[in-house]
């Protein structure tokens, strides 16, 4: 049977888990009592994620702006709102819009499924795309904004800790299948459904609708990328509505034969894990999630911090940048394998480059080499932070121009990205495990040195987190409105928010695309 101290639920791997994060998520929103810490964490992803979704709508990005249309398309008298609107949409349809507005730039926060102390160690991705699905169930329930929150830590804790214990990457199921299961969970919990009822909509998501890493294989990729979690909880929030409605959808489905877990991981009758759920306290996976402290694929947030490290030590390589005569990074898998793809290497749309480790690198290098050669000089700023907040990867780095840029084309050139084998491997997920070298022309070498813990990572303890997310609001904001100073407090406040019907209620800039 399934164990409780006073912080913490466990569904065993031998009973019915689906019913089990029903009833979490149902005892969650009436009991959860996470810590000040938690909640902290949680807005600081929160309104991230706020930022990135609207400016990704400012700029005219395809997906967002299709969807969003979509959805108000589906007016309903009962319903949640998407960004810029007040108008009532269709639940699902709303958080397939807002969604996809947060994962547009590939910019909001990551998971990489890793708790030692409890050996969950299966280092599945995730992101913080799914703060669209509390809001929209407080909206048509009516709750406060401190319900809101719970539900978010709620569903990053399911997500979060599913991360922990299944890689489904590891056969070629896409990471939102975690996401989507919280999901239908937590909607389902705000609305008074029943853990049954939940358990319902949860074998209908795992059942019906797998999402294949296909959508993320190609040489060049599309919107479904960056639409694939908007899409996924779109279909978990139906379910959760038939199942309120009475349509019963498969039990027990983490036991199921038939189902993913046991298909891939087979077991004589169990699920193939145990799940560790947190009620209270400090210890919720949300903890251990990382920030991108800009626009750029995760994995590459090691040698972005291994270059801002060499160019901040060694300031006149960039008034000079013909000096630089090769850059070696060496990385870890999935690094090695996703973001130095051969054919990334050339790559001809933004969802591609913001996937190229060698664009990625390099288009912050020209940033610092274009602005040392304005000043003069390449002491360009004072610190870490200062650097991180300087060079911050924006969405106009993704553009058509940015995206043939000469000087970031022969940057890429003189880039060489290899595999670090076993010694870097088992250093992941721990850390971002990764090392730069520079040779310049006279041949001296300068060696970042290996880097487990860039900024932004959730094991960081050097940067000023809450001083260089504040810049990333405000570079994002300034893109989506006049001023956003408005909807950031709103944001950050949330907890204190009373009635959330207006809360996307904003204005946003139309701007011209930069892709």
């Amino acid at each position: 049977m399934s164990t409780a101290t006073a912080s913490t639920v466990t569904l065993p791997r031998n009973e019915n888990q689906a019913l089990g994060i029903g009833q979490f998520a149902c005892d969650f929103m009436k009991n959860g009592d996470p810590s000040d810490r938690v909640k902290h964490r949680t807005i600081q992803f929160f309104t991230d994620s706020v930022l990135c979704g609207l400016s990704a709508l400012a700029l005219k990005t395809n997906a967002p702006c299709v969807l969003k249309e979509e959805a108000l398309d589906y007016p309903a008298s009962t319903g949640a709102t998407v960004f810029g609107s007040s108008v009532t949409v269709a639940p699902e349809k709303a958080v397939l819009a807002n969604a996809s507005a947060v994962r547009e730039w590939d910019s909001n926060g990551t998971n990489f499924g890793y708790n030692p102390d409890l050996g969950h160690t299966a280092g599945e991705f995730g992101h913080n795309d799914f703060y669209a699905v509390p809001v929209a169930a407080a909206q048509i329930a009516g709750l406060d904004g401190a319900a809101a929150l719970r539900g978010m830590i709620c569903l990053d804790e399911i997500r979060g800790r599913l991360a922990e214990v299944f890689s489904l990457k590891s056969y070629k199921i896409d990471h939102v299948v975690h996401g989507a299961i919280g999901s239908a969970a937590v909607y389902g919990a705000m609305l008074g459904a029943t853990p049954a009822q939940i358990e319902s909509a949860i074998g209908m998501v795992v059942a019906h609708y797998i999402p294949w890493r296909a959508i993320r294989a190609g040489k060049q990729l599309s919107d479904s990328k960056g639409a694939s979690a908007a899409i996924s909880t779109e279909v978990a929030i139906m379910s959760m509505k038939r199942s309120m409605k009475g349509f019963i959808g498969p039990k027990d489905i983490f036991r199921n034969p038939e189902a993913i877990w046991r298909q891939f991981e087979p077991t004589d009758g169990d699920s193939p894990f145990d799940l560790v759920l947190s009620m209270g306290g400090d210890d919720f996976a949300v903890m251990g999630m990382h920030f991108k402290l800009g626009l750029y694929e995760h994995q590459s947030a090691g040698a972005l911090q291994g270059l801002i490290d060499l160019i901040s030590a060694n300031p006149d390589m960039l008034v000079n940048p013909d000096s630089i005569s090769s850059i070696t990074i060496v990385a870890y898998e999935p690094a090695y394998g996703i973001i130095g793809d051969p054919a990334k290497r050339d790559p001809k749309t933004r969802q591609s480059a913001d996937h190229s480790m060698v664009y990625i690198v390099s288009t912050m290098l020209r940033k610092a080499i274009e602005m040392a050669g304005e000043k003069g000089d390449g002491s360009l700023a004072d610190g870490n932070d200062a650097w991180w907040k300087l060079l911050m990867l924006a969405p106009v780095d993704y553009g058509r121009d940015a995206i043939v840029h000469t000087l970031t084309r022969s940057l890429m050139d003189k880039i060489k990205f290899e595999h670090g084998g076993k010694e870097y491997d088992d250093r992941y997920p721990d850390g971002i495990p990764t090392s730069m070298v520079i040779e310049l022309a006279d041949g001296t070498k300068l060696d970042s040195g290996l880097v487990m813990y860039p900024s932004g990572h959730a094991r960081n303890t050097a940067a000023d987190l809450d001083d260089i997310l504040t810049h990333k609001a405000g570079l994002l904001g300034a893109i989506a409105m006049d001023d956003a100073s408005g909807i950031i407090e709103r944001c950050n406040t949330i907890e204190s928010a009373g009635d959330l019907s207006d809360l996307w209620d904003v204005k946003i800039l139309e701007r011209d695309p930069v892709d």
